[in-house]
């Protein structure tokens, strides 16, 4: 098969790393002929993945196409589509997630528990909505790795707030942050990784560190894991899913996004999971059964993030002490520019005991730093 990615990201990178393991010839199209995927797959085109015409032609002669990042031209996927390209996941799938207001509907419409929301045009909208707050104000199109949210507490937070078509979410008291990633074959079959629990940077609005399994009460995971479904099924595609979810103080679920694609909670599968996420989506695209999600051990999540004042060449310091560290798996997604904020790689860590689990990924986070030279 000829399977295209739209998206040279690390995300890309790794689902290339796992079509290694195939016979498929890979295609990508990125506007960076650096990105972290050009020298993994065996054909690349510089190009803007949302430019109609581009997206089209590089289409046109695939088998498949899926994507790593959401904002792709969903018009040229449904034409290719319509000419027997199959695409992972459907069109449909990523127009109703895409859109952050849109994706909220689609939630009330079906039935999936979501916080309440307004619609808002502009930043003198929140002016007739200050009852609503404290809220989350999430740009409708083009936020992305924290970026496009803004908490707003009170009256006083309104400068942060998007000019632009948003959604206002009203806040939920977290207890904990939870994702689970669904997989969906063609005939509508469904397999579930194991929820992990997500520790997220509040000042960069990312993700820090996580622990997989989660640690939740049974009947709290049934839930969890019922909700994912239900919203799977809802999106009517096959593909992978990434439903991020809240655990309030009273132990209700409420989602919080979806990603359509694979996903950053799910980095750990590579060595923690009997099937990756990233094996699992080359098996629903080529056809073959679904993989085995069970966890071979537990696993923490550590991303790699630029350091604050630093932007240039990337240098990392503590690299070496980490690779010392027993069940440590060191990602570097081969970026040679770092920023502040920029992800730039993950560690995994794999061990029985989630106290260890804990105390490593605290100490990896502080051992390796991103600066430059």
């Amino acid at each position: 098969m000829k399977v295209g990615i739209l998206g040279g990201g690390q995300l890309g990178r790794m689902l290339l790393q796992a079509a290694a393991n195939y016979t498929v010839e890979t295609f990508v199209l990125e506007n960076d002929e650096q990105c972290p995927s050009a020298h993994l797959c065996h054909h690349f085109t510089k190009g803007d993945i949302t430019d109609f015409d581009t997206v089209y032609q590089f289409g046109q002669g695939l088998d498949a196409i899926t994507i790593e990042i959401e904002s792709v031209n969903v018009d040229a996927l449904e034409k290719l589509q319509a000419e027997g390209v199959k695409i992972y996941p459907h069109p449909s799938a990523i127009r109703t997630i895409k859109n952050k207001i849109v994706q909220k509907q689609f939630y009330k419409e079906n039935g999936i528990p979501s916080s309440d929301f307004i619609v808002t045009t502009s930043k003198e909208d929140l002016l007739n909505h200050l009852d609503f707050l404290p809220a989350v104000h999430k740009i409708g199109e083009g936020g992305y790795d924290g970026k496009g949210v803004q908490v707003l507490n009170n009256e006083y937070d309104l400068d942060k707030a998007f000019q632009a078509a948003s959604v206002l979410e009203k806040k939920v008291n977290i207890k904990k942050e939870i994702a689970l990633i669904v997989a969906m074959n063609d005939k509508g079959e469904t397999a579930l990784f194991p929820a992990s629990e997500m520790m997220v940077n509040p000042a960069l609005n990312l993700l820090d560190y996580q622990i997989s399994p989660a640690l939740i009460p049974e009947k709290i995971l049934w839930v969890v894991e019922a909700v994912a479904v239900k919203l799977a099924k809802a999106l009517n595609s096959p593909g992978l899913f990434a439903v991020e979810m809240f655990i309030d103080q009273h132990d209700e679920v409420w989602v919080n996004e979806t990603a359509p694609r694979v996903h950053n909670s799910g980095h750990h599968t590579i060595e923690a999971n009997y099937c990756s996420q990233y094996d699992m989506l080359w098996r629903i695209i080529l056809g073959f059964p679904l993989g085995n999600t069970a966890p071979i051990l537990p696993a923490a999540i550590v991303n790699i993030i630029g350091e604050e004042g630093y932007s240039g060449k990337a240098v990392y310091k503590g690299l070496e002490e980490v690779l010392k560290t027993d069940n440590a798996f060191v990602h570097l997604y081969g970026k040679l520019q770092t920023k502040p904020g920029r992800k730039m790689g993950h560690v995994t860590i794999l061990h029985k005991d989630y106290q260890d689990l804990t105390h490593k990924a605290n100490k990896i986070k502080h051992t390796l730093k991103v600066i430059s030279n």
